[in-house]
């Protein structure tokens, strides 16, 4: 925590901008220093939130912060002036996937102005800790779950191309990103892109042994 409030201490007196992606509702702390940013068009906010359900976010995400306190977090930042965005992610099929509209909501309602998702990620060795978490707490779902990953990933647990990590590929995909719109349009969340002020940027003028990049 010291060391996240250090970093923005340093961007903030330089008034380098800065975007911050988190679970975390402890980023409320910081609020003196993204803030005063934020009005100068030089910080933003994202926010995950994976479920409503406080149980399953205990069993998916055991020290992350509630749902309903992420939720807070969003709504303090918005009131502060703050851009703050609501990240679902990741949706997983048959978990967590059928809370996209109400989770899309809970975000707008608590002042998110934006939306992002991504669908489940499983590289290298998260797969087969994943399969161990559907075996432990979600067996009977556990082969539709991973059945519906692969039919996303071209038939593999994961895919890497560039293109399609994030968000998967083919019908139901395509499914998961129709859902998340509708949502939004439901809220009246427009897909806008925040630009940062870069032009007030001026570099440290610390230890004067730090020798310059250029």
């Amino acid at each position: 925590m010291r060391l996240t409030r250090a970093v923005l201490e340093v961007l903030t007196a330089c008034e380098h901008p800065f975007s911050i992606v988190t679970k975390s509702a402890g980023v409320e702390r910081d609020l003196d220093l993204i803030a005063p940013a934020a009005r100068r068009g030089q910080a933003m906010v994202f926010i995950s939130v994976t479920t409503l359900d406080a149980g399953l976010s205990r069993r998916l995400e055991p020290r992350a912060a509630s749902p309903q306190r992420r939720l807070q977090a969003v709504q303090r930042l918005a009131e502060a002036g703050v851009p703050v965005g609501v990240n679902v992610a990741p949706i997983i099929p048959f978990v967590n996937e059928p809370e996209i509209e109400r989770l899309v909501e809970a975000a707008a309602r608590a002042g998110a102005k934006s939306i992002h998702y991504t669908v489940l990620r499983l590289p290298w060795e998260v797969a087969p800790l994943f399969r161990q978490w559907l075996e432990q707490h979600v067996p009977e779902r556990a082969a539709r779950v991973m059945a519906r990953v692969r039919e996303m990933r071209g038939g593999k647990d994961y895919d890497a191309d560039f293109a399609t990590r994030m968000k998967g590929d083919g019908p139901w995909a395509d499914l998961i990103r129709q859902r998340v719109r509708k949502a939004e349009a439901r809220q009246g969340l427009v897909r806008e892109r925040v630009v940062l002020d870069t032009s007030r940027f001026r570099p440290p003028s610390g230890d004067p042994a730090q020798q310059t990049l250029f």
